[in-house]
């Protein structure tokens, strides 16, 4: 009985509420919509404890649009120490397609902890409010993710947290990078851009340097300089 009449309550003032926005989607002037607004949010602001940060998966400027490195690190990382947690996973194949990296899935939420700090990660997507016909549909949604974390909590998170994840992520695609071998032949069929644009396909010879029939002495030469060549990244 008690939950009954609990039910019932709810659902009046679910009702209360839909009535309410209705007769104010109706009979409250347009003019002072926006300042309502700005002070509903100002309100919710305060009332609400917590803090979300939005990282987009792509940045855009008036010359192209970009693919986001922090977004890029955050689902490495996320990949690695939250998908075991989360109830709805996409999978794909890297590292020379020998092993399987679980990310998570659309609209799905994982917890992390640091320092004994509780945060929300939740991967989501946007679709574009228009419907348009394009050859790349996939272009048109907009991927995301959010972290949600308590306010008094700020300085910690946007000061180490954050800092630790960007590490992280950067890390493991290191570790987890294929490797590529990259060409530039520029065709006549190609147009615009792509006339000068590198091409690259995934570099599986099986042959390393603990495999190759040399001198001993001349390898470990070899080896060393391709060493320090790699070690000078800034100079080169």
């Amino acid at each position: 009985m008690v939950m009954g009449e609990m039910f019932a309550q709810l659902g009046s003032v679910a009702a209360g509420a839909v009535f309410l926005w209705a007769m104010f989607q109706q009979y409250f002037p347009h003019q002072l919509r926006p300042y309502m607004e700005k002070y509903s949010h100002n309100l919710v602001s305060f009332v609400y404890p917590y803090i979300q940060i939005t990282v987009q998966e792509f940045t855009e400027n008036s010359f192209r649009r970009k693919r986001s490195e922090a977004y890029a690190a955050i689902e490495n990382y996320l990949s690695a120490n939250s998908s075991t947690r989360a109830k709805r996973l996409k999978a794909d194949i890297v590292k020379d397609s020998q092993s399987v990296v679980l990310s998570m899935d659309d609209h799905e939420e994982v917890t992390d902890e640091f320092h004994g700090v509780k945060l929300w990660w939740a991967s989501n997507k946007s679709l574009p409010k228009m419907q348009t016909i394009s050859f790349y549909p996939t272009a048109d949604e907009k991927r995301y993710y959010r972290l949600t974390f308590h306010k008094q909590y700020r300085d910690l998170i946007v000061g180490s947290y954050l800092n630790h994840v960007i590490k992280e992520g950067k890390a493991i695609a290191v570790r987890n990078r294929q490797r590529k071998l990259y060409t530039n032949s520029p065709s006549q069929k190609w147009y615009g851009r792509k006339k000068s644009e590198w091409s690259h396909v995934a570099f599986e010879h099986p042959a390393t340097f603990e495999t190759l029939a040399m001198e001993s002495k001349k390898k470990e030469e070899i080896v060393n300089d391709l060493t320090i060549f790699r070690t000078r990244k800034d100079y080169y």
